[in-house]
């Protein structure tokens, strides 16, 4: 009993989760369905559509309520972490230049991320400093994604 009452619960969250974070979802979903027909590929992991292929943007990953855009062929690479990044900008030392997480984790906790904070997440991320090795947001994507615990920031 206690298990099903479990999954009971989860299920609700989940939908309640999705519900809130559709407002981002939605233009999401709409930019993903446009670039169909110029070779975007959608899959499903979890919680998220992931769509590969995506003909526009960046060249890693973005994640906005449960649609992630990639321009890359899969989510499943080892990439720089944040903190790599910015230790190569200021020429840290080797261990941390070298460090790598595996990007579709990182883009699941983003998405959980959204998931709780629904249309207020976009504005939490960019009080929390934007896409950059300070923010809280991307500490803690890059954690779960070498760990697979802890993808709610740390305040």
């Amino acid at each position: 009993m206690a298990a099903s009452a479990r999954r009971l619960a989860r299920a609700i969250s989940g939908v309640a989760g999705a519900v809130w974070a559709l407002p981002l979802t939605a233009p999401m979903l709409v930019m993903a369905l446009m670039a169909w027909p110029f070779g975007a590929r959608f899959s499903t992991l979890g919680p998220m559509l992931v769509v590969t292929r995506f003909p526009y943007g960046p060249m890693g990953a973005l994640a906005l309520g449960q649609v992630v855009l990639s321009r890359l062929p899969t989510l499943d690479l080892r990439v720089p972490s944040y903190r790599a990044r910015d230790a190569a900008r200021r020429d840290s030392p080797a261990p941390i230049r070298q460090e790598r997480v595996h990007l579709g984790r990182h883009e699941l906790a983003h998405v959980r991320q959204a998931l709780v904070l629904g249309p207020l997440f976009p504005f939490a991320y960019l009080i929390s400093g934007g896409v950059s090795a300070r923010n809280r947001f991307e500490r803690a994507a890059d954690r779960y994604a070498r760990s697979g615990r802890g993808w709610w920031p740390e305040w």
